[in-house]
Order: structure tokens, then C-alpha cells, then sequence
């Protein structure tokens, strides 16, 4: 329990930050199609005995490569693609997975195993979380503008391509962080909910980043606390706490709304 709840705040944090820039860019599909895209590099990894965590990285940035490339050589729209590469990948995932004899369990792969951790899992885990968060508290100024106005950014001097890529790599990055814990298939939720609740609490960037942080964190660490009271899988009891927390604060914020004048 002490180690699924260190882990579970180490991955709360990265996901909570970058939750704030998808939700408000419009990439949450994004975080989708990269998550599931993983599985085939997990699968690949396990066959070529190297660690999990790089295969799943490679798949990630491929996966966010190739939306890239097709975007800017097709007329199809961006969430389009996204839903046939992701849709692809993951069936080369399972078609991959169960052409091979392994001892590895796919619902630990697809759900995560945050009972299960150990100590190689939280260090991990605890790098790439410090990594991300320091890069997204020191940048997230210019990420910000990235975010909201692309063009102004390019006029003034920012590397927009690089910042592009950069972002998409980190979270690539957090994915595999989150893959020990939650899985592919749930993580979305980390990559989404956080960033959803803060936006409807906080009308500037800086707030909303330290609400989604602390809503996530919160979550996360409950969510472990009542899985073992009502005997349930941690994973989706936090997940079941975000969306929780999504209605709630919906409804709240709703009510609060001025009334429109006829």
C-alpha cells in the first residue's frame, strides 16, 4: 500500500500538469491514441528483452510521429487520424501479444499493477516524473502561448516546431510512467479529468495548473484508501474519483452561473 500510494502521487503530478495543456489545446484524444499506441512496443520490448518502459516510448513517439506526418500531408482532420493510427497500433498490440507464449498478464499491462510495484517501478517512475514536472514548471510560460496562439508564438521566436514535438514527447514520457500504475487503457483519465475539473474552477493558467495537481493527487491517494475497503481494483476506483469529482464540480459551477438576460 506505502508503495502504491508513493506512486501513485509521483504520477499524479506529471499527468495533473500536462492534463491542463491537453485540455485546453484539444489534445485529449492525443493522450488517447498515444496510451493505447504503446502496446505493440511493450509487446516488441518483452520479445527483444529490453525493458518495457523503452519500447513503450518508442511506440508512443512513433505513434505521435506518424499523426504528425499525416496531418501535414493529408486533408484529413487532426482527430481523425489520431483515431486510425491509435486504433491500428492497438490491434497490432493484441494481435502481437497473443501470437507469443509470456508469463506477462495483459490485464496488468492494460490496467496497470499498482499493488504489484517495486522498487525499480518507483524509481523509474520517480525520474521521469521529476523530469517532466521540472521541464513543464520551467517552460510552461512558452507552453502556454504554444498552447493558446501557435502563430504568435512563431512571431516571436519561439521554436514552435520543437515545442510541438517536446510536448508530445512528454507525454510520452508520463505514459510509460503511469503504465506500471494505472495501464494503458486508464491513464487517459489521469491525462484528462485533473485538467477538465481545474478549467471549470480557475479562469488563469497558474491556478488551474496547482487545482488540477492537487485534485489529482487527492484522487489518487484516496482512490487507493477505498479500494481496500470496498475490495476493489485502486486503479479504477481513482479513476471512478475523478469522474466523481468532474460531475460534482460541474454541477456546482453550473448552479453558481449567471443567468442570461432574455
Amino acid at each position: 500500500m506505502t508503495n502504491a500510494m508513493l506512486i501513485a502521487v509521483m504520477v499524479a503530478v506529471p499527468t495533473a500538469l500536462l492534463s491542463c495543456f491537453l485540455v485546453l489545446k484539444g489534445w485529449s484524444l492525443m493522450g488517447d491514441a498515444i496510451s493505447h499506441a504503446v502496446l505493440p512496443g511493450v509487446v516488441l520490448a518483452y520479445i527483444a528483452g529490453v525493458p518495457l518502459g523503452i519500447g513503450a516510448f518508442a511506440a508512443g513517439m512513433g505513434c505521435a510521429l506518424s499523426v504528425g506526418f499525416l496531418r501535414e500531408n493529408s486533408r484529413i482532420k487532426e482527430d481523425t487520424i489520431m483515431g486510425v493510427v491509435f486504433a491500428g497500433l492497438f490491434g497490432l498490440g493484441i494481435v502481437l501479444y497473443t501470437s507469443i507464449q509470456t508469463d506477462v498478464h495483459l490485464d496488468h499491462i492494460l490496467f496497470g499493477d499498482i499493488l504489484g510495484v517495486g522498487a525499480d517501478d518507483l524509481w523509474q517512475t520517480g525520474i521521469i516524473a521529476i523530469l517532466v514536472t521540472a521541464i513543464v514548471l520551467a517552460k510552461w510560460r512558452d507552453l502556454v502561448l504554444f498552447t493558446f496562439d501557435p502563430q504568435q508564438a512563431g512571431a516571436i521566436g519561439l521554436p514552435v516546431r520543437w515545442i510541438h514535438y517536446g510536448l508530445l514527447t512528454l507525454l510520452s514520457l508520463t505514459i510509460v510512467a503511469a503504465l506500471t500504475a494505472v495501464g494503458i487503457v486508464l491513464v487517459i483519465a489521469l491525462l484528462v479529468a485533473p485538467g477538465a475539473i481545474a478549467y471549470l474552477l480557475s479562469r488563469r493558467f497558474a491556478p488551474m495548473m496547482l487545482i488540477a495537481s492537487l485534485v489529482s493527487v487527492s484522487c489518487s491517494i484516496l482512490g487507493i484508501y477505498l479500494s481496500f475497503f470496498i475490495d476493489s481494483a485502486p486503479a479504477p476506483t481513482i479513476v471512478l474519483l475523478m469522474s466523481a469529482s468532474f460531475v460534482v464540480t460541474f454541477v456546482l459551477t453550473t448552479r453558481r452561473r449567471p443567468a442570461v438576460p432574455a
